[in-house]
């Protein structure tokens, strides 16, 4: 079945997510240049009492709302601030509380992208009469004849590229989806802004968990779950006690800073059991693996997987894609295995398969293999 593609003439009204950053107002700008009836939308992620605070670089606080609101007064687009802080709360707090408690390492960007900015902001952008969302994420939409199939690219500024933390969207929500910063770089987008004169052009990127305030990870979920967080045994691969930890929700696995014990090499976090309440380390060899299983698969340039693939792999955000061949176990589960062996493979964290610069799909590191 043939997907429907938007044509400007058909509905031309977007919905731009205006975070108060400069990338969301450089979003906004150029969609309407390019005749765009655009929208701008925040949404507010947290109940009204804490999102009207301010702290750091977080979104959705006052000053972030009151900068998206003067440019999109100055672009004269309507301005809207929407509350999903209920859903917030499900689909992504809970998920992150859920699998640090669970010994795993949760990306909440992912499931918020998923969830929130193609979930429910393109629900509330239908009901105000518009087919389109736009963000200001540094990747490319494309659609591919051959395969029928709407595909997710890398952004030009690949320092800058967030393809990773889009692998999970549909081709339905890639149907509805612009993104107007793909073929720019960052610098690039601070001089466009400041040309166009959006007070948003010097403002400081987002950085980390955007919902953590002033309090670290563990402080953070006793604060939202109730569940005391207890210390307990760092433990060597033979099972011999040879440290203390603070909580499992302070550790994760191919971590190195932080473990307070003196060894002849440094020592890496290469498990975590959650039963035991303890944290296993070894010597950095241990934490170097083969390959990875991977389930809940989301394929986007292809429909699936029928027979191992070649494909450049990236298990986390920050690292570099690796040589990699994908095969399938079961209905919703890959082998990956690696070229050469890579560092930490994470339970919890993503995995994304790339063809050069095409998301090919990816899916969530359940155990790493060797």
């Amino acid at each position: 079945m043939k997907l429907f593609r938007v044509k400007k003439s058909q509905n031309n009204r977007v919905v731009v997510g205006m975070s108060g950053g400069v990338d969301s107002s450089l979003a906004a700008a150029l969609l309407k240049k390019q005749g765009y009836d655009v929208i701008g939308i925040t949404i507010r992620t947290w109940p009204k009492e804490e999102c009207g605070s301010s702290f750091g670089r977080a979104c959705c606080n006052l000053e972030a709302i009151t900068r998206a609101r003067m440019v999109a007064e100055s672009l004269d687009i309507p301005y809207y601030v929407v509350d999903f802080s209920e859903d917030f709360k499900k689909e992504v707090i809970d998920y992150f509380c859920a699998e640090y408690i669970s010994g795993r390492t949760p990306n909440p960007c992912v499931l918020c992208n998923e969830k929130i900015k193609f979930g429910k902001l393109l629900e509330k952008a239908r009901s105000l009469g518009a087919s389109l969302v736009a963000t200001g994420h540094y990747v490319k939409k494309d659609f591919s004849k051959k395969a029928d199939r709407f595909l997710l690219k890398e952004g030009k500024d690949k320092s800058k590229d967030q393809s990773y933390f889009l692998f999970t969207l549909s081709q339905k929500q890639l149907s509805s989806a612009l993104f107007p910063l793909g073929d720019i770089t960052k610098v690039k987008a601070r001089a466009m802004a400041k040309r166009f004169k959006l007070k948003t052009y010097n403002t400081a990127s987002s950085q980390d968990i955007c919902f953590i305030q002033d309090m670290d990870y563990a402080e953070y979920i006793k604060k939202k779950t109730g569940v005391e967080i207890k210390g307990g045994e760092i433990v060597d691969e033979t099972g011999k006690a040879i440290g203390r930890h603070r909580g499992i929700p302070f550790y994760t696995i191919g971590q190195r800073r932080g473990l307070g014990i003196a060894h002849k090499e440094p020592l890496y976090v290469t498990g975590i059991d959650t039963v035991n309440n303890r944290i296993i380390v070894g010597e950095k060899k241990e934490v170097m693996k083969n390959g990875l299983i991977a389930v809940n698969l989301n394929w986007i340039a292809i429909e699936q997987i029928v027979k191992p693939i070649k494909v450049m792999a990236k298990i986390r955000y920050n690292t570099k894609k690796a040589m990699a061949v994908v095969s399938k176990l079961g209905e919703d589960s890959v082998q990956v295995d690696f070229n050469q062996p890579q560092a930490a493979p994470t339970p919890g964290q993503a995995v994304v398969f790339y063809d050069k610069d095409i998301v090919v799909g990816g899916g969530w590191i359940r155990e790493a293999s060797n």
